[in-house]
């Protein structure tokens, strides 16, 4: 087995270029909704029970494990408040807080081996993938997904799994080549739903100023990956899209590239 085949990433991860529980007055979100089921299949082995369908997150078996990442904003309270009112009847929620926020404290990243599902926060991609980096918590997500745990995010937990992305960490609109490499190429989340996002998105990708092709995601919409390839969208608003920015900056679906099943 050569390197990068031993080093490649293996897994599942959905990128949330906006929505979910973050965007949602009533915390209500089918993204959210289709994770938890995900985490609940998980836990089933993939075995579709009567009582599990019929609830639509597995309650025959217990409630999955999920685990919040609230990194990017700092370990915001009011951030982490809401998604434990938005899981807490679904799910046993977790919270991985890397600045020791009370209640929650500071856990052992080592945690993560034990989640079914693993929910990234938005905010600044740069202090994300720093601490992370300084916390060992970057391994511990590479050894969690192995080991059949899903990984998602919104924004900024959308960015950090690319090698590269669009982020506004330092004021504008900026690139920064320094993500995780999880998955190839760049990201843009956002990118019809904040100004300047989609021009310089295809710029920068077309300048070679971000590896390409770029995958640009709408707010209420999600990419599924599969082992490091696009596999479906799921979408939680009608119009919401993901689009690949091909290296010469030109836009195309998504199911151009690969093959896509669109969930609505």
């Amino acid at each position: 087995m050569s390197t990068s085949e031993s080093t490649a990433f293996r897994g599942t991860i959905v990128a949330l270029g906006g929505g979910g529980f973050s965007m949602s007055e009533t915390g209500e979100s089918a993204i959210d909704d289709e994770l938890v089921r995900m985490a609940a299949r998980r836990i089933r082995g993939g075995a579709e029970d009567e009582a599990g369908a019929q609830s639509g997150f597995g309650a025959s078996v217990g409630l999955p494990n999920v685990c919040f990442v609230p990194t990017a904003s700092g370990d915001s309270r009011d951030y982490i408040e809401r998604f434990e009112a938005a899981f807490e009847a679904r799910a046993r929620t977790h919270v991985l807080s890397l600045f020791g926020q009370s209640p929650w404290d500071y856990q052992d990243p080592a945690m993560l081996l034990d989640m079914d599902l693993i929910y990234v926060g938005g905010g600044s991609t740069a202090n994300l993938l720093s601490l992370w980096r300084r916390h060992g918590v970057d391994q511990r997500m590479r050894e969690a997904a192995a080991g059949g745990t899903i990984l998602a995010g919104i924004s900024a937990g959308a960015n950090c799994w690319f090698e590269a992305s669009s982020t506004d960490s330092f004021g504008p609109l900026a690139p920064l080549n320094d993500g995780l490499g999880f998955l190839q190429g760049s990201a843009c989340p956002h990118f019809h739903g904040e100004p300047g996002r989609k021009e310089s998105f295809r710029e920068w990708i077309a300048q070679g100023r971000l590896p390409g092709p770029g995958i640009a995601i709408d707010d209420h919409a999600a990419v599924v990956y599969v082992d490091g390839a696009a596999t479906s969208v799921m979408v939680e608003s009608t119009g919401a899209r993901a689009l690949v920015v091909d290296t010469g900056g030109r836009l195309h679906n998504l199911d151009e590239h690969r093959p896509v099943a669109p969930v609505s």
